[in-house]
């Protein structure tokens, strides 16, 4: 068993789900990390893509998710397929992504989103919704002679290298097939569990 072909079972899935959803957000997963304060977080947040066997999230570095991440690198995140009827769960350990690379997921966003994670200092305390409404147009009126804006400091990618992946593929009879794969001294194990 090899991460690969593992990986390619989660694309077959992924591909199957958006082939028949009805929503929107098809890469929407929920990230969880350890707390600062010992509490476990979670949030949903867009997977980019799976590449060099890691799977890419992005977002606000100075933000929760983020200093978390900064001071324990374990995660999880964890996929519900509701059309197809399967949850993907995924632990791993995660490292920052090199700013170049950054540079090109921001680039990919939608320019709204990329004006908010400018003028944004997500998570903090907002004192006057105002104040952000004020930097956000002004930012779209800069645009008017830019062709695109600079990925702030603030905002970068991590790539989260898994260890385990369980796939829960939902039946009517409820003994649901769950398969865990697990990694072992850089060997991949199978592993039935039941429902």
């Amino acid at each position: 068993m090899t991460l690969q072909s593992i990986l390619s079972q989660f694309q077959f899935y992924l591909d199957q789900e958006i082939e028949t959803r009805k929503q929107k957000l098809p890469y929407a997963c929920c990230l969880s990390t350890i707390g600062i304060d010992g509490f476990p977080n979670s949030r949903f947040v867009s997977l980019k893509e799976i590449t060099n066997e890691q799977f890419i999230i992005s977002g606000t570095l100075s933000a929760r998710k983020g200093e978390e991440l900064a001071q324990n690198n374990k995660a999880a995140l964890t996929f519900w397929l509701p059309e197809t009827q399967v949850q993907i769960r995924i632990q791993g350990e995660t490292h920052r992504i090199e700013d170049s690379i950054a540079d090109t997921y921001f680039k990919q966003r939608n320019i709204e989103s990329q004006i908010v994670s400018i003028v944004s200092d997500q998570g903090k305390f907002l004192r006057n919704p105002e104040i952000l409404n004020t930097k956000y147009d002004s930012y779209t009126q800069y645009l008017e002679s830019q062709t695109s804006l600079p990925r702030p400091g603030n905002w970068g990618a991590f790539g989260i290298a898994p260890i385990r992946i369980e796939f829960l593929i939902f039946k009517e009879t409820r003994f649901h097939d769950r398969i865990l794969y697990q990694k072992e001294s850089d060997i991949w194990t199978k592993i039935l569990l039941q429902p």
